[in-house]
């Protein structure tokens, strides 16, 4: 966000001319109360949590709702019944919905959250280190979406549009150089963020409770690791160790109390955004593949994840199905709990983590039994939902090997699209079921690997574009595999 300078003196053509420097009480008298030099973090921080947080879970903008238009039925956990070819199931999508993530992080969240950092940092106007951690923290998600979701972006000279040097050209960074820096910043935030230090205003996430944002820091530093370990084993191995030994340094959640999540209340504006769009329209049903998979399990988050048929059944929508073909099918809509105008929006979770804890045991990235942490992944997530797991619900899975528990990973982020479509780009888990004949698929049948760079930067930063398709190794499509992908 620019700061606005203002000009002390002024010289008044055919009146007259004041010698010397302009008088202190000549600036005083001139200076707008009601349009300050800079805005406090308090003011600018509110608006950047929202952005990130509904750009991630759901928006009311048609068009440009990733998670719940395209990634929540690339993953199979919706299916469309109208409008299939033209709002994701198909694996089509219009490029609004590029622009619109692309420009409402940049724009609306992370210019807010760069400009916290400098107000709040050393020597800043309103120092102040626990808005300078906070901050951090949502500064590295964000980011952390951008890539996951486009692969290289601009990312170290991104945020200097108003500088003393300005950059409006930035260039690209590596997804391996991006998570570096993300990493780095998880780290520093969980150093700046002092329990018992100065007090925030505008935290519309955890309401100043500096200890639930070092949980959130370190576990989300956990998270990142884990998902660039494939790529950088030793460094990956050595993040999560020294948070794992120091807990009192680095305290990471701990149980079902402990989450990352946005808070709503039923006022206009306030409002979960998947109770906006569910409960106006009825273009979606629960995809086939989780019924099925649920059903499968004899899995009790069932009765949440969606409603039952009049007869008191569940039944699934196969994903890609033509308009006329879907429209002749009964299916399971949308569970209760996430028509409920006050749910919350989550980024992510204590099931999460052990999930994300289980596999990197399972790896041998950390020490502990991996079956432990997966037993404390699911029961978390039935938990979660208000749920007791059935106590013979491990014996029902099989033999747990990384399919496993990235299957029952995927059943736990349901709602979090966007996180169960890195996963799978990630892991190829689960492993999707043969498509319904009926369904035809685009994007030569692939299931979307990126989201495609949007046109404002083919027409206003073409060469450092052209570096960062250089940098992807395959084309501007929905095809070309990111970084991490094992």
């Amino acid at each position: 966000m620019k700061r606005f300078k203002f000009i002390p003196c002024l010289l008044l053509l055919g009146l007259f001319v004041l010698a010397g420097s302009c008088t202190e009480e000549f600036e005083e008298i001139n200076t707008d109360p009601n349009n300050p030099v800079t805005i406090s973090p308090a003011l600018l921080l509110p608006n950047a949590i929202q952005v990130s947080v509904d750009r991630y879970w759901g928006h009311s903008t048609r068009f440009e709702r990733l998670n719940i238009d395209a990634a929540m039925c690339w993953i199979q956990h919706l299916a469309r019944n109208i409008y299939i070819n033209a709002e994701g199931d198909t694996y089509e999508i219009p490029i609004t919905v590029s622009t619109g993530t692309w420009d409402n992080l940049y724009n609306s969240s992370l210019v807010n959250l760069e400009q916290v950092i400098e107000l709040a940092g050393e020597g800043g106007e309103f120092q102040n280190r626990n808005y300078e951690g906070i901050a951090l923290v949502m500064k590295a998600f964000t980011f952390s979406y951008l890539t996951d979701a486009f692969g290289p972006v601009p990312y170290s000279n991104a945020l200097k549009g108003a500088a003393d040097e300005p950059v409006n050209s930035p260039d690209y960074d590596s997804m391996e150089e991006i998570y570096a820096g993300m990493l780095e910043d998880l780290k520093l935030a969980n150093e700046k963020l002092t329990i018992g230090g100065p007090v925030v205003n505008g935290d519309i996430m955890f309401d100043g409770d500096i200890l639930r944002w070092k949980k959130f820091a370190n576990s989300l530093r956990l998270k990142l690791a884990n998902r660039q370990a494939a790529k950088k084993p030793a460094e990956s191995r050595a993040i999560m160790q020294e948070i794992l030994s120091s807990p009192q340094t680095f305290p990471i959640f701990t149980g079902n109390d402990d989450y990352a999540a946005l808070n709503h209340a039923n006022v206009i504006g306030s409002r979960n955004k998947m109770f906006d769009v569910f409960s106006t329209r009825s273009d979606w049903n629960i995809s086939t593949t989780l019924i099925d998979k649920l059903l499968e399990l004899e899995d009790d988050r069932i009765n949440v994840y969606a409603l039952p048929l009049d007869d008191g059944s569940f039944v699934g929508l196969p994903n890609g199905l033509t308009d006329a073909a879907a429209s002749s099918i009964s299916a399971s809509t949308i569970g209760q709990k996430f028509l409920d105008p006050e749910a919350p929006s989550i980024l992510m979770t204590y099931s999460e983590l052990m999930f994300v804890l289980a596999e990197a045991a399972l790896d041998g990235d950390i020490s502990g039994d991996h079956m432990d942490y997966l037993e404390k992944a699911i029961s978390g997530s039935f938990e979660q939902h208000g749920l007791e797991m059935p106590s013979d619900y491990i014996g029902r899975l099989g033999t747990i090997d990384k399919q496993t528990i990235m299957t029952q990973k995927w059943i736990a982020l349901f709602g979090q699209g966007i996180e169960a479509w890195t996963e799978y780009r990630r892991t190829g888990f689960p492993q999707m079921p043969t498509p319904d004949p009926n369904a035809i698929f685009v994007n030569e049948g692939v299931l979307p690997t990126r989201i495609e760079y949007p046109p404002s930067e083919y027409s206003l930063n073409m060469s450092n574009l052209e570096e960062g398709i250089q940098m992807l190794g395959g084309g501007d499509n929905m095809r070309t595999p990111l970084w991490w992908a094992e």
